[in-house]
């Protein structure tokens, strides 16, 4: 009976071997902070994104997709976890993914289990690579320091690297790794992740970035005076226009920023040519398929408004494209609303890998397959405790905690700057749109740092629990003395 079970277990191995070796690769590019200024999307004609739009025109690229918070740790645990922010109670950037979810839930964890070689580096969870049991080889980041002639205003932060070339930022180290990796021969499939910083401030890129874009040349992303009159009280509070705003218009440098927001953009653009490039010479581009997202999008001024933190379309619309060997064609735009909780289901249809039972976003292969096939599906995003926005081919309906509501009409407001939501005739609309919010809506997870932006709040947890630690070995050793 040993030796039959033995037998047995032998040929499991051997059929799990043999699929894993049949299912195809994962190239997974995680971009921050880059919202839709990219060149396809015609959204803003200054940016400069010929390899982000190369990519595009390899496969499908979606050009309504919505993050699930348009905050980094938020957006990444619901996507990387397949639960939004109203289940875990991660809203924002305090709260603390690794104290809520276990790496079980991990989407890279599954891949693992599947006999997968898990690689990466970069950011990819708030502040990094998340759970280390998640990899099976990991490249630590690192660049030359160059010097930074400092333009910042307030908490933009911004300035041209004068002393240094692209090696002077880490992310062209994160492209070296994904170079490397794709110019090798894989025994076993492999799930390679690049989580690529910028245009994540500071917006500290070679100057030559900077003289893509000419300052005398920059223009202002369209704004409406007054354009937070018919704003409800607690979307004012989001924008909070006495903050980087008010700073930004009293320092006269606001097409500074815009300049700089831009260069970050063409230097990301740069790395991601050099790993498509590498992504052609690969002996497993057959193989191996790309998704490419940004963790969510970035205001400039947009109602009075800098960085993410807020429901418009401005910080929730982000990058979403799909090249997949045997589904996609290529050249394919698809309009048709989505949220990047699509990623997770979709990918375990795609790699044969079972379905967890937790996950709430839409398998999108149908889309990846015909952008024009019929859809049903949504854009969802959620910042803060029941604050949400959804979004669909036409309509965005905001609905904060305390009942204020906004709704834009994108058929002919694609600035968002006429809010219909008093108007009686709409009720109806609201009441069928409003279906789609999260219906679980859980308190905040409890937060043990301290709240900043990008890794800020991840170094001043850090920090903190060091401290904890050194105090609780202090006492140990004195109780012991």
């Amino acid at each position: 009976m040993k030796h039959l079970l033995a037998l047995l277990s032998s040929f499991l191995v051997l059929v799990s071997s043999v699929a894993a070796e049949q299912r195809p690769n994962v190239l997974f590019i995680a971009v921050d902070d880059l919202n839709h200024w990219i060149g396809h999307f015609g959204r803003n004609q200054q940016t400069k994104t010929p390899n982000i739009d190369r990519l595009a025109a390899m496969g499908v690229s979606f050009t309504n997709a919505q993050c699930a918070a348009p905050v980094c740790n938020p957006s990444r645990a619901a996507l990387l976890s397949g639960k939004r922010p109203g289940t875990t109670g991660i809203y924002d950037n305090n709260n603390p993914f690794a104290e809520v979810l276990k790496p079980d839930v991990s989407l890279v964890m599954q891949f693992k289990n599947a006999g997968y070689d898990t690689l990466g580096t970069g950011k990819l969870w708030h502040g990094g690579l998340g759970w280390p049991e998640q990899w099976t080889t990991v490249k630590n980041e690192s660049s030359i320091k160059g010097k930074v002639d400092d333009r910042s205003i307030g908490g933009i932060a911004f300035g041209p690297i004068v002393e240094g070339g692209d090696e002077a930022v880490s992310d062209t180290g994160i492209a070296d790794f994904g170079i490397s990796e794709l110019g090798k021969t894989h025994e076993k499939p492999f799930f390679l992740t690049l989580g690529f910083h910028k245009p994540h401030m500071p917006w500290n890129v070679p100057q030559k970035y900077y003289d893509m874009h000419p300052l005398a040349e920059i223009q202002l992303p369209p704004t409406k005076e007054g354009d937070l009159s018919d704003i409800p009280p607690a979307g004012v509070k989001m924008a909070k226009p006495s903050g980087d705003h008010a700073a930004v218009l009293a320092s006269g440098r606001w097409k500074e920023a815009v300049q700089a927001y831009l260069a970050a953009i063409s230097y990301l653009d740069g790395q991601i040519g050099r790993v498509l490039d590498a992504y052609d010479k690969s002996p497993a581009k057959g193989s191996t398929l790309i998704v490419f997202w940004g963790d969510h999008g970035w205001h400039l001024g947009e109602k009075e408004h800098w960085r993410k933190f807020a429901l418009w379309e401005e910080a929730t619309r982000a990058p979403f494209i799909w090249v997949v060997p045997g589904v996609t064609k290529p050249g394919g735009i698809c309009k048709s609303p989505v949220d990047f909780m699509s990623v997770y289901p979709t990918l375990c249809d795609l790699s044969a890998l079972p379905k967890p039972a937790w996950l709430e976003g839409d398998n999108i292969k149908p889309l990846l397959a015909d952008p024009a096939a019929a859809w049903t599906g949504v854009g969802v995003t959620t910042f803060g405790q029941n604050n949400h926005a959804v979004r669909t081919e036409r309509w965005r309906y905001i609905r904060y905690a305390d009942g204020g509501e906004e709704l834009y009409d994108h058929s002919n407001d694609e600035y968002e700057w006429i809010n219909l939501a008093a108007k009686p005739e709409h009720a109806a609309l609201k009441a069928e749109l409003a279906k789609h919010f999260p219906t679980t809506n859980v308190p905040a997870a409890s937060s043990k740092g301290k709240k900043g932006d990008g890794e800020d709040a991840t170094r001043a947890n850090g920090k903190a629990k060091k401290n904890r630690k050194a105090k609780k070995a202090a006492a140990a050793a004195k109780e012991l003395g």
